[in-house]
C-alpha cells in the first residue's frame, strides 16, 4: 500500500489521497476544467505529461477528473495509474463524430459498446473480445438522462487511432447501426474488462455524418457538452450512492 505523500506513478504524479475511486476521463483538458467547475472546493491536483487532474466533491461525493488527451495509449496509462491510486469507476465524457443520418451537433450519445479499430486494447485482449462498458454504468447514464429529460441516442460506436484515416466503410457502419466515431472508448472498455474496473462513456456529437465540427453547430455542441457533463456527474452520484447502500 502507498501512504500519503508518496508520488508513486510515472505520469500522473500526485498524492494518492487526492484521487477518488470515482473518476471522469475526458480527452480534452478544457473539458476537465469544465467538469471540475461543478465540484465544491475543487482542488487542482496535478498537470503532468498532459494529465490535468482536479478533485472535489459533487453532491457530497468525492470525485476526480483527469484529462487523457487523444487516443488509446494515453487512456490506458491514465486508467492504470489512477487505479493504482484507488480509482475503480471511470466515465469518459467526450465528443464524437456522428454516423447516423439524423444526428447533429450537440446530440447526446450513450455508448453500449465500441467497434475495435484501435491498437492499444489488443495488448490486453485479442480482437474476439467485445469492447463493452459496464451495464451498471450504462444504466446509470440512461436513467439519469431520462430523469433530466435530455434526449439521447443509445448504441454502439467505433473507436480507432487514426483521426484522418480514409472514410471508406462508414456507409457500412451506418447500416449496422453504429452511432459515433471517436478514439478512446475501445481502450477504456477493454482495459476495464481486463482489470475488473467499471467503465462507461457518454458523448456530445460535434457535427453531422457529412460535416465535422461545422461553425454553424458550435453553439449546439456547447449545449450538448454541458448536457453530457451534467448527466455524467449525476450518474456517477447514483453509482456512489448505490455503493454506499451496499
Amino acid at each position: 500500500m502507498f501512504g500519503k505523500g508518496d508520488l508513486v506513478e510515472f505520469h500522473i504524479k500526485c498524492d494518492p489521497a487526492d484521487i477518488s475511486r470515482y473518476c471522469f476521463t475526458p480527452g480534452d483538458p478544457v473539458r476537465a476544467k469544465l467538469i471540475a467547475g461543478y465540484f465544491d472546493d475543487a482542488k487542482f491536483v496535478t498537470d503532468s505529461r498532459g494529465y490535468l487532474v482536479y478533485s472535489g466533491k459533487y453532491r457530497n461525493v468525492f470525485m476526480t477528473v483527469c484529462s487523457t488527451n487523444m487516443g488509446g495509449p494515453t487512456v490506458a496509462i491514465a486508467l492504470e495509474e489512477l487505479a493504482h491510486m484507488g480509482a475503480d469507476t471511470f466515465i469518459r465524457v467526450g465528443s464524437c463524430g456522428a454516423v447516423q443520418p439524423k444526428m447533429g451537433p450537440g446530440d447526446v450519445v450513450i455508448s453500449t459498446g465500441a467497434v475495435r479499430l484501435g491498437g492499444t486494447a489488443n495488448s490486453y485482449l485479442p480482437l474476439y473480445y467485445p469492447a463493452v462498458p459496464t451495464f451498471e454504468v450504462v444504466r446509470a447514464l440512461v436513467d439519469t438522462a431520462s430523469g433530466m429529460n435530455i434526449p439521447y441516442h443509445l448504441g454502439i460506436g467505433a473507436a480507432g487511432d487514426a483521426f484522418y484515416a480514409p472514410k471508406e466503410g462508414r456507409g457500412d457502419m451506418a447500416k449496422a447501426g453504429v452511432m459515433s466515431l471517436e478514439m478512446e472508448s475501445d481502450t477504456l472498455y477493454i482495459v476495464g474488462q481486463f482489470r475488473g474496473w467499471r467503465t462507461g462513456s457518454i458523448f456530445a456529437a460535434d457535427g453531422t455524418p457529412t460535416e465535422v465540427k461545422p461553425e454553424w453547430g458550435e453553439k449546439a455542441f456547447k449545449r450538448g457538452e454541458k448536457n453530457v457533463i451534467e448527466i455524467a456527474l449525476n450518474a456517477m452520484h447514483v453509482l456512489a450512492t448505490s455503493d454506499s447502500a451496499k
